[in-house]
């Protein structure tokens, strides 16, 4: 069986590299899964016997640019026109503790392939004859859909801990049949585990879960089984019910999935809480003010109730931005309102307020606190307006009669 030809396949300089590795190199990983399943590919990894230097002065030769992004490990990164392929010398295990491992270098490619965690992430091919290679029955599992680790499940979570969580995702994106019995069972034994590995890790792997077309009945089978309690405290069924809500919504609407937007809906509704969850895996400041601009407390019916300043959805665009409003509006929204407050914000974007401080100083006001306190009232008046024009405010100003 050979691997159906691809457009990534023809990516500027990836037939140099290939060339330039002297037939010993595969397509491995996402790549060569995606592709059997129809699905785009973003990142291409290679595989290949020769040792990282070697690797380096062939692609140097060749005029291409390299990087050494890891090469303790064995990773260097090309540097393509149309984007960077990472490419690895074969390796085996020496140990694992759970978090990492000692790996050295080998030229067995049924070895290497036995590192990696599940059947279908095991597959690779020739790059110019597109033969497959599989070595573990992955072919067989992606036909069927059904997500299985290579070998014992146990022994491929003793290596790495994370792989819990990357089965769910795994089973959330492409999973069709139900969850394997000894994953399910070595996955839930491990559980404890997760705790510890780095908080990023579990963050960046809880991301990419809720970032899946429909998360929904993994992170089900993960509170079901106590795992989630290992990743993130007082996420349960009320929780599951109200992403089970804002999935509805997005699939109803033909939104693309955020995993911000469902994070939010899994948090605790008290702000100081999913604040302090937040913190604790250790997001970016970023990524924390996003999920702090989507709180709004107020239970109501498994869901927060919207409060006082979302009458106006553009007010709160104003305040915050058009995505948050927008996430806001999915997240908190009764039924009958959500429409409008959509339609409220498409093609609309916050005008700038036409008023400073300055301005008022030139009226007649004197410079101090109270210029700011002035401005933040005559603002509060223009939004709760609707954003008037600029004569509006002219006419508001003149009516405080600021000078003195």
């Amino acid at each position: 069986m050979t691997l159906p030809p691809a457009d990534w396949m023809e990516r500027r300089g990836l037939a140099a590299l290939v060339a330039a590795l002297d037939g010993k190199a595969r397509f491995v990983g996402g790549a060569v899964r995606d592709t059997l399943l129809g699905l785009e590919v973003k990142d291409v990894d290679i595989a290949t016997p020769l040792l990282p230097e070697d690797v380096m002065e062939r692609l140097t030769a060749a005029s291409i640019k390299v990087v050494p992004t890891g090469i303790a490990h064995g990773t260097i990164t090309a540097v393509l026109p149309d984007g960077p392929v990472e490419i690895t010398t074969l390796r085996r295990d020496v140990s694992t503790d759970g978090r990492r491992a000692t790996v050295a270098f080998s030229d067995d490619w049924k070895e290497d392939a036995a590192r990696r965690d599940f059947t279908i992430n095991a597959l690779s091919a020739d790059p110019q004859t597109l033969e497959l290679f599989d070595y573990f029955g992955g072919l067989d599992d992606l036909k069927r859909l059904q997500i299985r680790f290579i070998g014992s499940p146990a022994e491929r979570i003793a290596e790495d801990h994370l792989r819990i969580m990357r089965y769910f995702r795994f089973q959330a994106r492409f999973g069709k049949q139900q969850v394997d019995e000894k994953a399910y069972a070595a996955c839930t034994a491990a559980a404890a585990k997760l705790e510890m590995l780095s908080r990023e890790r579990i963050a960046d792997e809880l991301l990419k879960l809720l970032q899946t077309e429909d998360p929904r009945s993994a992170l089900r089978q993960m509170i079901d089984a106590g795992i989630m309690s290992h990743i993130v405290d007082r996420i349960d069924e009320d929780s599951a019910t109200v992403l089970n809500r804002i999935v509805q919504r997005e699939q109803r609407l033909h939104l693309a999935p955020t995993a911000i937007r469902r994070l939010v809906a899994l948090l605790p509704k008290d702000s100081d809480t999913a604040i302090a969850i937040a913190r604790s895996l250790n997001l970016s400041r970023k990524q924390q003010r996003a999920i702090g601009e989507r709180l709004v407390p107020g239970p109501a019916d498994n869901m927060p109730a919207p409060d006082a300043e979302l009458t106006d959805i553009r007010a709160f665009a104003y305040r915050t931005n058009i995505d948050a409003a927008r996430d806001v509006a999915l997240l908190y929204a009764p039924d009958d309102a959500l429409p409008d407050m959509l339609a409220r914000l498409a093609d609309w974007q916050p005008p700038v307020f036409p008023l400073t401080g300055g301005h008022l100083i030139d009226q007649g006001l004197r410079p101090g606190p109270v210029v700011a306190k002035t401005l933040a009232k005559i603002e509060a008046a223009w939004i709760a307006q609707g954003f008037p024009d600029e004569q509006w405010v002219r006419e508001f100003v003149a009516d405080l009669k600021l000078a003195g």
